[in-house]
C-alpha cells in the first residue's frame, strides 16, 4: 500500500512511529477521516529543548511541516500534484510545555485552488496555523506555501520541466 492510498488512521499511526516525530516528541493526535483537519502535539522533553530550555525552533516548525500538503493533497485527490513550496515561522513566545497545532482545510479554499488550476496553471496558496501552549498562549505562527497543479490529461500538453526537475520529479515554476 502506498502512503498516498493510506487511510487517515493508518497514516496517523505511521507518523507517530516515524523516527523524526517519535524522537522529537511530536504526536499526531487527530487526523480527520475526510482529510479536512489535523491536530498535532509537541511535548517538551530534554532532547527537544534549545540552549535556554524552551522548545527548539526546528521542532516547532517540523510539527507543522507536512500537514497542509497532506490535507490538500488528499482532499483534492489523484488529479492534482501538490508539493510544499515555501515555509516560514515567526517565534512569538517561549514554549515551556506541551504545544499544539491545528490545521483545517475548508471547502472554500479547495474551491479557490480548483478554480485557479482549472486551465492547467499552477496555484501557490498560502496556509497559516498557530502553535499554541495548553493555556492558549501563541508560541509561533507558521506559514506554508503549496504548489498545486492539475495533472496532465490526454489531449492537453504536459507542463514544461527542466532537466533538473525531470530528474528529481519536482515541478518547475513554469
Amino acid at each position: 500500500m502506498s502512503r498516498r492510498s493510506m487511510s487517515p488512521r493508518g497514516l496517523r499511526r505511521a507518523m507517530n512511529w516515524w523516527p523524526p516525530y517519535l524522537f522529537a516528541g511530536v504526536r499526531v493526535v487527530h487526523l480527520a477521516e475526510d482529510w479536512s483537519s489535523a491536530r498535532v502535539r509537541l511535548r517538551l522533553r530534554r532532547f527537544n529543548t534549545n540552549y535556554v530550555g524552551t522548545h527548539f525552533g526546528g521542532s516547532l516548525f517540523s510539527m507543522s511541516d507536512p500537514f497542509w500538503m497532506l490535507l490538500v493533497m488528499n482532499r483534492l485527490g489523484r488529479d492534482y500534484i501538490v508539493w510544499d513550496k515555501a515555509g516560514e515561522i515567526d517565534f512569538v513566545s517561549p514554549g515551556r510545555g506541551d504545544v499544539f497545532a491545528e490545521f483545517k482545510v475548508t471547502e472554500e479554499r479547495l474551491e479557490e485552488i480548483c478554480e485557479a488550476t482549472a486551465d492547467g496553471g499552477k496555484a501557490l496558496p498560502w496556509f497559516e496555523n498557530e502553535v499554541v501552549a495548553a493555556d492558549g498562549t501563541v508560541v509561533a505562527r507558521v506559514r506554508k506555501q503549496l504548489y498545486v497543479r492539475r495533472k496532465h490529461r490526454a489531449g492537453r500538453p504536459e507542463p514544461e520541466r527542466t532537466e533538473s526537475a525531470a530528474a528529481t520529479g519536482h515541478p518547475t515554476e513554469g
